[in-house]
Formats: C-alpha cells, sequence, structure tokens
C-alpha cells in the first residue's frame, strides 16, 4: 500500500551544499512519503516522495512523476507567497524537497490567535485571484498555524487551476465551484476553532451547503469507510504502519 513499498525514505539528504539526516518520517501513504530532515546547523527541510512501487501488478512510478509535476506547477505560480514554502529543488524521479515550516497544523488543542483566520481567508483568496483552487482546505492538518503566529498553506497536491483543459466553460464553472467550496470549508474551520469571530455573514454561508459538496459526500463517504477500516485492520495486523495514513 506504502508509495515506497518495503523501502524508506533515504537516510541522508544533500540540500544545496548541507548533508542532512532523516529526523522522522511525517507520512507515509498509496501516493507519497514524507519526511523532515536537518543538517548539522539545525536547519529544517521537507522532503515529499511521489510513488514508485508498483500496485497489484501495475507499474506506477508514471503517477509519481505526474503528482511531482503537478504540485510543482502551483508552487511555481504561488512562489512568490511569503505563506507557502518554497521548493528547493527535485529528488530522483518523483520527489521534491521544500522548505520547513515551523508550526503546527490547526486544531482545538493548540489554540487559534485573534483574526488568524481572517488573515487565512485572505491568503486564500489571494490564490484564488491566481486561479487557483486548494480543494484540501476541508483537511485541518494542511493548514499551519506557524510560530509566526501567520497561516502557512502545504500540499498542493489535489490543487485545481485547469491548467490542462483551458478556458472553455466546463472547467470554468468547476473552478469557481471548487474555490468557493474552498471558503466554506475554512469558514466550518473557523466556527469550530474561534466561533466568537463569525460573522452573521458566515453563519448564513454555513447553512448553504453547495450541490457540489453534498454529491461529492455522498459518492465519497462509503469508500472513505472501507478505507479506514481496511487501514485499521492492516495497521492491527503490523501490514501498516501507524504513520502510512488515515
Amino acid at each position: 500500500m506504502r508509495a515506497l513499498g518495503r523501502f524508506e525514505l533515504p537516510a541522508r539528504l544533500l540540500v544545496g551544499q548541507s548533508l542532512c539526516s532523516l529526523s522522522r518520517t511525517i507520512k507515509h501513504d498509496f501516493f507519497a512519503a514524507t519526511g523532515l530532515y536537518r543538517d548539522a546547523a539545525g536547519a529544517q527541510y521537507v522532503l515529499k516522495m511521489g510513488r514508485m512501487e508498483d500496485f497489484a501488478g501495475f507499474p506506477l512510478q508514471w503517477l509519481g512523476r505526474f503528482l511531482r509535476r503537478r504540485e510543482l506547477h502551483f508552487y511555481r505560480k504561488l512562489s512568490d507567497l511569503p505563506n507557502v514554502p518554497r521548493v528547493l529543488g527535485k529528488v530522483g524521479e518523483t520527489g521534491f524537497v521544500m522548505e520547513f515550516v515551523p508550526g503546527r497544523p490547526l486544531s482545538e488543542a493548540c489554540g487559534v490567535p485573534d483574526h488568524f483566520f481572517d488573515q487565512l481567508l485572505a491568503l486564500v483568496r489571494v490564490v484564488h485571484r491566481r486561479g487557483i483552487a486548494y480543494v484540501d482546505t476541508n483537511k485541518p492538518q494542511n493548514i499551519l498555524l506557524g510560530d509566526d503566529g501567520k497561516p502557512h498553506l502545504i500540499d498542493f497536491q489535489i490543487s485545481w487551476d485547469g491548467h490542462h483543459l483551458g478556458r472553455w466553460w466546463p472547467s470554468a464553472w468547476l473552478l469557481r465551484r471548487l474555490q468557493a467550496d474552498d471558503l466554506y470549508h475554512l469558514i466550518k474551520h473557523k466556527r469550530r476553532l474561534r466561533p466568537d469571530e463569525l460573522t452573521s455573514a458566515e453563519r448564513d454561508q454555513l447553512t448553504r451547503k453547495s450541490m457540489f459538496i453534498r454529491i461529492h459526500r455522498f459518492l465519497t463517504r462509503p469508500y472513505f469507510l472501507l478505507r479506514r477500516r481496511l487501514f485499521k485492520r492492516l495497521r492491527d495486523t503490523g501490514r501498516l504502519l501507524p504513520e502510512g495514513s488515515k
């Protein structure tokens, strides 16, 4: 099931002139493995390796190359934003290394400072003005509360900008729909973590769940229920490491 099969992330990584060592594996699921690296001076970096392992006899390294090419496209379009980590280079056929953002994912445990969500919504609107839908705002682990107190976005693996479909109307409609859903999910996080800052307009917006979200949940709910049960069984039997996936 793991992106690198029985192999692990490399124990050593050269970033520029710095030799780094693997500190820990952050995640290793079907599509990619992500690890945190540190050099002798204490600087930290993140390596993301796309899928290289075959699955059920089908070669899937092409998928790892495709996902890397696709994600780097978005990082390049947003490379001037201080709230998006910079890519520092490619690694092998499917990997790339980027800056490490000191911080922690959104959660009730860590608390959220005043006006954080105002900054986050402003950041996502900048991303939207670049013609991009982030798509993954429903996952709080992809939104970091930086040690600087500011929001940071990571993981653009499933983001969308219609780059390969051009400007014909179905692509433009889908982009607008996905961008609207980005904002909907951010407001949901705000309701959960900072309900005291929720505006009346945002409360109204949460009652108008889009048909796109309803259809998506209807179609994907059986898949995610089966996936959770399968991964739990694999973890319980030792065939999937705890960091494999949820």
